[in-house]
């Protein structure tokens, strides 16, 4: 039994090799074919991004791209699947025998609807007391909270609080600048002192437009 043991070890790994040598030479002798197409929504032209496409069990898979466009390598034989969540899941068989090495498809792909029973959802035991609570319920108007925030006294508190815009730097430097250059030539004008500027304002007395308007 011990001058056996080498021969039936032996005899075991080549029944153990025979089969996937003979895959192996299965694989050899299927051509490989490149396999490209775009994917469509069946109920338009818009593209499908993002569709899993692979082989099962072979370890191969892409996935199609921002316009639906996708290409692998697959083999003669091979079944390819489609799917994507939402979507009906497809199978496209490549044939045995291609006599070109490339192979284009256009493929639709519907939508999965799944139709569900109607569930009625209750919180309360009872209609009674689902009434109670919703008569019990102190609701607050959303439109009073918009009048709160939208108030002058609100409004004027948020602006103070807030940092000055692009524009109105933009604007105080520009008034700056105005005055650098006034500054170079002279002093600045005393508006008190403006015969013009006292004569609109005698005038405005005259109109009533610094009275009260309480």
């Amino acid at each position: 039994m011990t001058q056996l043991l080498p021969f039936i070890l032996i005899l075991a790994l080549g029944i153990l090799l025979v089969p996937s040598q003979t895959f192996a030479q299965d694989q050899q002798d299927k051509k490989v074919i490149q396999l490209s197409g775009i994917i469509l929504n069946a109920d338009s032209t818009d593209a499908v991004p993002g569709v899993n496409i692979y082989v099962p069990k072979k370890g191969r898979g892409t996935s199609s791209g921002r316009f639906g466009y996708f290409s692998m390598p697959v083999l003669e034989g091979d079944s390819v699947v489609f799917s994507f969540i939402g979507l009906k899941k497809q199978t496209f068989k490549v044939p045995d025998k291609v006599e070109k090495d490339r192979i284009n498809l256009i493929l639709t792909m519907e939508v999965d609807e799944i139709a569900l029973a109607e569930i009625e959802v209750m919180p309360y035991p009872t209609e009674e007391e689902f009434k109670q609570a919703i008569i019990a319920m102190n609701v607050v108007d959303p439109m009073a909270i918009s009048r709160a925030n939208m108030s002058p006294e609100m409004l004027l508190r948020w602006a103070e609080s807030m940092p000055a815009s692009g524009g109105e730097n933009f604007r105080y430097f520009q008034q700056g600048q105005m005055l650098q250059n006034q500054d170079l030539y002279g002093p600045r004008p005393l508006r008190i002192l403006d015969p013009f500027a006292w004569s609109q304002f005698i005038r405005s007395i005259k109109r009533g437009d610094l009275k009260s308007n309480n």
